[in-house]
């Protein structure tokens, strides 16, 4: 009796065991059908239990891990990639992915340490480039001023919010706002599915209206923006999921992928009238922007052939609408992560985000650098607080560049995705021209110093351009002085403060005027003009610097007046070196004529002899032939420079 008691219990107990296995088989089962379906939440569940009941453990943590990925919770998928990170069997990606958990979640020694393991196998991974700079891990101070303000909007819901649009005022965005989207949730995050939303301007009471017309489905719809079509008509274009004349379309693994559809407007409702022609049912396009002049349309998309999970492909947009083939936008924008939700902005800028650049944490916003061609070179991230640890994405500018809209499911929000206004202090630079105060024309290579009154400190220098431009950057709610120095003006300083300067001003303007000095030798840059020994005859060397003399007398300063004086030296008596000297002056004088230097502007030529040596030299004996050289020159006193503007001499 006891025997059999004991076999029915053994029997009971496996028969339990066998239950359970199969309710954890099960479980997994159904976390896998989730997962494929793209329904995380339900997924989490399931991995969830099997965990629990001891089942398939290893398998169980990885997937979780990749779903908290998915759904952009880093913190809650850290614990699971610690439960299989050092299992050898796991593929070797896993290593950056726990890496970008740990980075995003501040710890980044640990960051470092496991993308070094993970280039171990992957050196090829260009965003090992970006992250590792001479094999540590690179920082991402980048703007370290903080030129953005930004904060929470008031149309926020407790569901998810993004991806804003201005047009007339009217404030277009993308909502799951439970009160007004239809239908049951999504799988990914299990919120309801999304909808197009329209803010009116003009009434601060104002609550979202969905948008009016069939744009919005049953499925998802975002990411909107305005523009025209080849009859000048305003179009929109937008992101829904593959349904369109009611028809759902599936993918190869029976997924319903993104596209891009255009609408127009009737009777004041937005009705769909396009399936633009780069869609297809096996990939994702989304996400589009278009440029000002509507020639290019900026996109995301995940079809094969890019460089990583999904990349920002642009089209051309022919004359009667129609776009054109798609083409990747290059590896300085694309990595192999995930880069989306491009924006040009009024000047043709694009920014866009990625989680492949180096961030601060998971997707970051990032503006494009272009060359003087307009080629672009590099990305530069927007820094803190536009971005944060947490996603920054479908950033949006106003025409002005001063405000704008950015999206983030960063702490301190309402919901699951928030929007945010932001405020942007542009750069600030001061420009002006130099010129000359007598004839106003430019002056090139002036020296110009920027000291920071406050700090008594240099602040920056350049030197003026051809036209006589200089451009430098500059701080706000500073005092400073500009120092203008150049060899034939004396020095300058014109003081400044940026106490009072709008915001919106990018650039202020301190035009400088120099006076010249005085000295003709100077002002045409002169070399020493040479006569031969007891001739007057103008040398060939001599007249290239008595050119110079020419161009300044009648092309920069065409009012000037001077004297004209030739000296010997000591050399001879008083009336050898008298005659020798006026004769000096006599043909320099005349070559100035006849170059076109008129009479009146020369009022006397003189020949001065020995009588006002410039050094010590008396005769051969107490001098060297190069210092008796020095005494043999030609001089031109300025009398007038400018008519009514007499020299002090």
């Amino acid at each position: 009796m006891m025997k059999n008691a004991k076999t029915l219990l053994i029997l009971l107990f496996l028969l339990a065991a066998n239950q359970s296995l199969q309710a954890q088989y099960g479980a997994q089962k159904r976390a896998d059908y989730y997962f494929s379906q793209f329904s995380y939440v339900k997924a989490i569940q399931e991995y969830e239990k099997m965990i629990a009941g001891g089942f398939n453990e290893t398998y169980g943590h990885q997937q979780l891990a990749e779903c908290y990925l998915l759904i952009r919770d880093y913190k809650k998928a850290i614990p699971h990639f610690e439960a299989v990170i050092h299992n050898s069997s796991l593929p070797t990606d896993y290593y950056f992915k726990y890496a970008m958990a740990l980075y995003s979640n501040g710890e980044q020694k640990e960051a470092e340490k496991w993308l070094k393991k993970y280039k171990k196998y992957n050196k090829n991974d260009s965003r090992l480039k970006r992250f590792l700079k001479d094999g540590n891990l690179a920082s991402v101070v980048f703007n370290s001023r903080e030129r953005y303000e930004v904060e929470l909007a008031d149309f926020n819901s407790t569901e998810s919010d993004f991806g804003v649009f201005k047009r007339d005022g009217h404030i277009y965005f993308a909502s799951s706002r439970k009160e007004d989207v239809e239908g049951g949730t999504y799988g990914w995050n299990n919120e309801p599915w999304l909808d197009l939303f329209v803010l009116r301007e003009g009434d601060s009471l104002s609550v979202p209206e969905k948008l009016p017309g069939d744009v919005n489905s049953k499925f998802h719809e975002s990411s909107l923006i305005f523009s025209t079509d080849y009859k000048n008509d305003t179009i929109i274009y937008f992101t829904r999921n593959n349904y369109y004349n009611n028809k759902e379309g599936y993918g190869a693994q029976k997924e319903i992928n993104l596209k891009i559809f255009s609408a127009i407007q009737k009777d004041g409702e937005w009705t769909v009238n396009r399936n633009i022609r780069i869609n297809s049912d096996y990939y994702s396009n989304g996400h589009p922007t278009v440029t000002s002049d509507r020639l290019r349309m900026y996109y995301t998309s995940d079809r094969p052939g890019g460089y990583g999970g999904t990349d920002i492909y642009y089209s051309e947009i022919h004359e009667r609408g129609g776009i054109g083939a798609p083409v990747n936008a290059g590896p300085v924008i694309n990595t192999e992560g995930n880069e989306m939700f491009p924006f040009v902005n009024q000047e043709g800028k694009l920014f866009f985000s990625s989680d492949g650049h180096v961030g601060f944490g998971q997707l970051d916003v990032f503006s494009t650098i272009t060359d003087e061609e307009g080629k672009i070179v590099d990305v530069i991230n927007l820094g803190r607080p536009m971005n944060s640890s947490s996603d920054d994405f479908a950033f949006y500018a106003d025409p002005n560049g001063i405000s704008g809209y950015v999206s983030s499911n960063r702490e301190g929000g309402i919901g699951s995705d928030d929007i945010y206004e932001f405020k942007f202090t542009p750069a600030l630079d001061i420009e002006g021209f130099v010129t000359d105060g007598v004839n106003n024309k430019p002056l090139d290579s002036v020296q110009i110093r920027l000291f920071d009154q406050q700090t008594n400190s240099l602040a920056g220098e350049t030197v003026t351009d051809k036209n006589g431009y200089y451009r430098m950057p500059i701080n706000r709610n500073a005092n400073y002085m500009i120092e203008a120095v150049r060899r034939t003006h004396p020095h300058k300083n014109t003081f400044f403060n940026t106490h009072s300067t709008p915001h919106e001003t990018k650039i202020i303007r301190q035009d400088i005027v120099l006076e010249p000095i005085l000295d003709l030798k100077l002002l045409a840059n002169l070399n020493k003009i040479y006569f031969d020994f007891n001739k007057s005859d103008i040398r060939p060397d001599a007249a290239l610097e008595l050119d110079k003399v020419v161009k300044l007398m009648t092309k920069t300063y065409p009012d000037m007046v001077i004297r004209l004086e030739a000296h010997t030296d000591p050399i001879g008596s008083h009336a050898y070196n008298d005659r020798l000297s006026e004769s000096r002056a006599k043909s320099t004088y005349e070559y100035l004529i006849a170059k076109g230097v008129p009479q009146e502007r020369i009022l006397s030529y003189k020949g001065y002899g020995k009588r006002k040596l410039i050094n010590h030299c008396t005769n051969k004996k107490d001098c060297s032939p190069e210092e008796l050289e020095l005494n043999r020159r030609t001089e031109f006193p300025i009398v007038q420079i400018k008519k009514g503007i007499l020299a002090s001499k």
